[in-house]
C-alpha cells in the first residue's frame, strides 16, 4: 500500500472545497472537501446563478433527475439573486428531518465530491464533525454516491460512523445515536436515514457502493485505543491533531488553566506517545504545525505515514476563502503582523477554536456586540431532554433569553459567536437580513499561518496548492505520482 504523504485539512464551511481538494488530489496527496455547512453553501451557489455551470453538471450526473429538478426549482436563480435578496435556507435538522432535507443534504456532498473527483483517478475525502451529528448520514450517504474515497472525523468521539458506512454501502437503513444533555443511562436517541425511502429505487440505479476508507481525528493515544475498541466497524488509520492546529481544538488534559491572553495551557499530557501509536498497527498522519518541510521529514522520521496540513491551503488560490480576507491576511503575514487567538468562549461547542485577528471580521469585538443574535442554520444546536422527557435545542449563540428558558446556563452565551454564519461568510455566502444587515466573517487559522510567506515565490503575492504540495514534500514529491489506498 503506497500511502499519501500529504492530506490537505477539511476545513469548513467551504474553505476547503471541490476546487481545492482537486488540486491537491491530482497531485498524488489526499484532497479533502468539507461537509460541514454544504447544504447551506450548495443552495447558496445555485441562488447566485451558478454562472460556471458547475453545480448543475454535477446535478445532471445524478441517478435521480426529477429529485435533482426540486433542487433547481427551489434554488437555482438565472443570473444570480440580487445582492439585496437573502439566501434561501435549508430548513434546521431536528431527529425528524423532512425527506427534502435529507435529499438536499445528501446532493449537496454529492456535488462536492463529484466535481472534486472529476476527470482524474486521485484520492478525495470528506471531513465531517462529531459535534454536527444530525445532517452526518445524510452526508455521508451523499459522499458515498459520489464516490468519496475516505471519511475523515473529529471533534468528538465517532465510534459510529465505520459501522454506519458498512451498511450505507449496501443502501441499509441506519440509524445514529445522539448526544443528548440530561439523557440518562436507559435513554437511546437516535435519527434515522433510509436511502431506499430518501430516494427511492436509488440501489437499483447505482448498485452497491464503495465503502470509503475511514480516518478519525484524535488527539492522544488513548482515544485511538478507545476507537479502536468501541468502533461499530473497522477503523484503517488516524490523524492525530495538535492543539496548534485551527479550527476546533481538544480541550487541554486535566485541569484548564488560560495564559495572558485567556487562551488555554497545553502541557506534557497534551502530547502523543508516538511510540504507543505505532504499535497500534495502523497508519497515522500529523497535524497542527507541520507545515514546513523539516517538520514533514521529523514526522516520517517518527513513523507517521505523512501529515495533514490546513492552514497553508487556506491562504492558497484554490481555497473557498473570500479573495478579499485571503489577501488582506496573506498581506499581514509578509508584514509579521499575523495574530492567532485560542479562544475558549467563541465556539457554541464549547472546544477551543482558533480565530484569525483580521479587521473587519468578528475578532473584531465592536463588530461582533453590533450583531443581533440569530440561530437560524442551527448545525451546531446541542439536543437537550426536557423534564416531560421530549427533546429540545438549544445554541449558547442564540439569543441569550431563549437560551436561558430553554434551561442553558447564561455564563455559556458570553462571548460566543454563530459559527455558522460566520464561517459561511468568510466562504463568500454572507446572509443578508432583512433590515439590511450583512453578516460578517470569522476566520479560523492555525499558529503556522505565520510562515505562509515561505510558499510565495520572490515578487508575488499568492500561491498555488500545487507550491503547497512541492515545498512541503521536495524531492519526495513527483509529478503524476498516484498513491493507492
Amino acid at each position: 500500500m503506497n500511502l499519501p504523504k500529504l492530506i490537505q485539512g477539511g476545513m469548513g464551511v467551504a474553505i476547503s472545497d471541490w476546487r481545492l481538494a482537486k488540486a491537491v488530489s491530482t497531485l498524488g496527496q489526499i484532497g479533502v472537501v468539507s461537509g460541514t455547512g454544504i447544504s447551506r453553501v450548495f443552495a447558496s451557489r445555485l441562488m447566485d446563478g451558478d454562472l460556471s455551470g458547475n453545480v448543475r453538471r454535477a446535478l445532471s450526473n445524478f441517478a435521480m433527475p426529477e429529485v435533482v429538478q426540486t433542487m433547481i426549482d427551489r434554488y437555482y436563480t438565472p443570473g444570480g439573486k440580487s445582492s439585496t435578496t437573502p439566501y434561501k435556507t435549508p430548513v434546521v435538522y431536528t431527529l425528524k428531518p423532512p425527506k427534502s432535507l435529507d435529499q438536499v443534504t445528501a446532493i449537496a456532498n454529492y456535488v462536492e465530491v463529484f466535481l472534486a473527483k472529476e476527470g482524474h483517478s486521485g484520492i478525495v475525502g470528506i471531513n465531517l464533525l462529531e459535534k454536527v451529528q444530525m445532517p452526518t448520514i445524510a452526508s455521508l450517504y451523499g459522499a458515498m454516491l459520489a464516490g468519496v474515497d475516505v471519511v475523515l472525523m473529529g471533534a468528538g468521539i465517532p465510534t459510529q460512523i465505520a459501522g454506519i458506512l458498512d451498511k450505507l454501502s449496501n443502501h441499509e437503513p441506519v440509524s445514529y445515536r445522539v448526544d443528548v444533555k440530561g439523557a440518562g443511562n436507559e435513554d437511546d436517541f437516535r435519527i434515522h436515514f433510509d436511502p431506499e425511502s430518501v430516494f427511492p429505487g436509488i440501489a437499483k440505479l447505482v448498485g452497491k457502493l464503495k465503502r470509503p476508507k475511514f480516518f478519525p481525528i484524535i488527539s492522544s493515544v488513548v482515544l485511538a485505543q478507545a476507537l479502536i475498541k468501541r468502533s461499530e466497524g473497522s477503523v484503517d488509520g488516524f490523524v492525530i491533531e495538535g492543539p496548534t492546529a485551527g479550527g476546533h481544538n481538544a480541550p487541554p488534559r486535566g485541569t484548564v488553566n488560560l495564559n495572558e491572553k485567556g487562551e488555554p495551557i497545553y502541557g506534557e499530557k497534551d502530547v502523543v506517545d508516538l511510540e504507543k501509536m505505532k504499535q497500534i498497527g495502523l497508519p497515522f498522519w500529523l497535524a497542527g504545525g507541520y507545515g514546513n518541510p523539516k517538520q514533514v521529514q521529523s514526522a516520517l522520521d517518527s513513523g507517521a505515514a505523512g501529515v495533514q496540513v490546513g492552514t497553508a491551503f487556506a491562504l492558497c488560490d484554490e481555497s473557498g476563502m473570500r479573495p478579499d480576507l485571503k489577501e488582506r491576511l496573506i498581506q499581514k503575514v509578509l508584514k509579521e503582523e499575523a495574530e492567532i487567538l485560542t479562544s475558549p468562549t467563541v465556539s457554541p461547542t464549547g472546544f477551543p477554536f482558533k480565530v484569525a485577528k483580521l479587521e473587519g471580521t468578528l475578532s473584531d469585538h465592536g463588530l461582533y456586540e453590533q450583531r443581533n443574535r440569530i440561530c437560524d442554520l442551527g448545525f451546531l444546536r446541542i439536543l437537550y431532554k426536557r423534564e416531560d422527557g421530549t427533546i429540545g435545542y438549544r445554541c449558547s449563540a442564540e439569543p441569550v433569553e431563549n437560551y436561558v428558558k430553554k434551561g442553558g446556563a447564561i455564563e455559556d452565551t458570553e462571548n460566543r459567536s454563530c459559527l455558522c454564519n460566520n464561517l459561511t461568510a468568510t466562504a463568500g455566502f454572507a446572509q443578508i437580513r432583512k433590515d439590511g444587515y450583512v453578516e460578517d466573517p470569522i476566520i479560523t487559522s492555525g499558529d503556522d499561518i505565520v510562515a505562509a510567506g515561505q510558499f510565495i515565490k520572490e515578487g508575488k503575492t499568492h500561491y498555488s496548492a500545487e507550491d503547497v504540495v512541492r515545498y512541503l514534500l521536495g524531492p519526495l514529491f513527483e509529478q503524476g505520482f498516484q498513491p493507492s489506498m
